[in-house]
């Protein structure tokens, strides 16, 4: 793996401390102006209570700052407060939507329906708590490399769990990725992509030689040796079977992405990308071909007006929406994004830029760029190559989640299901997420202290191997 540089700030604890605490209290600010700005348009009584709701959500910001700051204290200060702010603006707009969804039951005569701010406030909470278990439990993340191949069983036993239990269990809206137990329902494969970006870092770190051995060169490139290819084509017959068996086309596309991504960071061969491109665009093909749902996918996706008082009509919705939020939209609580249905979980894009315009959601996505830039930095300051591939798993889990919903809502891609990160409604992505970002802050610890002393346990060989500039042979 080839090191193209090393980023490391040197500033103390202390510095990191004030600079995370004064973002957390500004997000803090943002989001409760942004819930006054949703009760006067909705022409709620704007009352006292609202600046102590302010004031709890920083409080519970305060105590996630305190524990990142005495668990891992010198862990970039940027990455909470990115999370805190998109996390809170979240919550504003699903309270938003609930208030729409209630008047639009009145009017119509209806039962009030469930609403579901306060599940997401209670799995926000959830969140944090595993957010601070985690940076509790994890000292060093190099310990992770020794439970790879068990992260690897488990990460995949979760994955595959729904698409063979029953539908009554496991199918919601068409999509076999649940687990419901009575009350209470789960998406595992939310906390699988954690596992397997453990297993895939750990193991391409362990057989990086066998990666990196060069086979034939053709048009420029150095493909990899037939015998080497069996790892990519496990990891394209495991996504082609998600997408067959749970009907989920998002996760089948996280998941093959992953792969190709830290394949390509671990070798800098493009061929793996082209290959692995090549191997997803046949399976894709193939899958258009026999099954009727993806076949409706991709043909909403061409043309949703072609029937958009049916299957179109979500997407179609949505475009209406963004097309009138225009450049500056329409304001937090004076749109109607509640005509979209799952407005809260699969297209909350299109209800921000409904209400918050271009420049709304331009200003979402430099949020995002943030929070995925300073976990590719610890990727690149970290020492340790086991490090170096899961932080680049973790920020690029992100960031391609945030692409494929972005084109799903645009009409660029076809729909997949998948939810934007911290800001749709959906306990088990929030909470996994959160646990995503604390193996963040724990790398970034690492890779921003001074140089460590040696750990008192022995670690795993795989832990143990530095990072190695390697020249290519002429």
């Amino acid at each position: 793996m080839a090191v193209v540089g090393e980023a490391r700030d040197q500033a103390g604890p202390p510095t990191g401390r004030t600079i995370e605490l004064v973002l957390l209290a500004f997000a803090a600010v943002l989001v409760t102006g942004a819930l006054i700005l949703v009760e006067a348009n909705q022409e709620q009584t704007l009352t006292v209570d609202l600046l102590l709701i302010g004031a709890a959500y920083l409080a519970l910001l305060v105590a996630a700052h305190i524990a990142v700051r005495r668990l891992a204290p010198y862990a970039d200060p940027l990455i909470l407060p990115a999370v805190a702010l998109l996390n809170g603006l979240g919550l504003v707009m699903i309270y938003r939507l609930d208030l729409a969804k209630a008047d639009r039951a009145v009017a119509l005569g209806n039962d009030l329906p469930t609403l579901l701010w306060p599940r997401q406030v209670a799995w926000t909470g959830v969140g944090l708590l595993l957010f601070v278990g985690v940076l509790w439990i994890v000292r060093d993340h190099r310990k992770l490399a020794a439970y790879a191949y068990t992260a690897g069983f488990a990460g995949l036993i979760l994955l595959a769990l729904p698409g063979v239990l029953p539908s009554s269990i496991s199918e919601v809206n068409g999509a076999k990725i649940w687990l419901r137990l009575g009350i209470f329902s789960i998406q595992p494969g939310e906390f699988a992509k954690i596992l397997l970006i453990i297993f895939f870092a750990a193991f391409l770190v362990q057989k990086r030689d066998l990666f990196s051995t060069a086979g034939r060169r053709f048009l420029g490139m150095e493909l990899p040796r037939a015998r080497d290819l069996a790892p990519l084509l496990v990891a394209w017959a495991f996504s082609v079977g998600v997408l067959v068996l749970e009907r989920d086309l998002g996760t089948s596309l996280l998941f093959f992405g992953i792969v190709l991504v830290l394949l390509y960071t671990a070798t800098e061969r493009v061929s793996w990308m082209l290959i692995g491109l090549s191997f997803f665009a046949a399976g894709g093909f193939v899958a258009y071909q026999l099954f009727g749902h993806v076949r409706t996918r991709v043909q909403i996706w061409i043309d949703p007006f072609a029937d958009f008082d049916g299957a179109g009509f979500q997407i179609g919705q949505a475009l209406f929406g963004l097309g009138t939020g225009g450049l500056g939209g329409t304001g937090l609580g004076a749109g109607r994004p509640e005509l979209v249905p799952f407005a809260e979980s699969d297209f909350m894009l299109s209800s921000l830029g409904e209400e918050l315009g271009l420049i709304g959601l331009a200003a979402i996505m430099v949020i995002y760029l943030v929070l995925i830039t300073r976990g590719l930095r610890s990727a690149l300051a970290v020492r340790d190559s086991f490090g170096k591939l899961l932080a680049t798993g973790l920020a690029f889990t992100l960031a391609l989640q945030v692409f494929i919903v972005a084109g799903g809502a645009s009409k660029l891609i076809p729909l997949t299901g998948l939810t934007l990160p911290f800001l749709s409604y959906g306990g088990s992505s929030l909470v996994a997420n959160y646990a995503l970002v604390a193996l963040l802050l724990r790398i970034s610890n690492a890779a921003r202290a001074p140089l460590p002393r040696r750990p008192a346990t022995p670690l795993p060989p795989i832990a143990e191997a530095g990072t190695e500039l390697v020249e290519r042979p002429s």
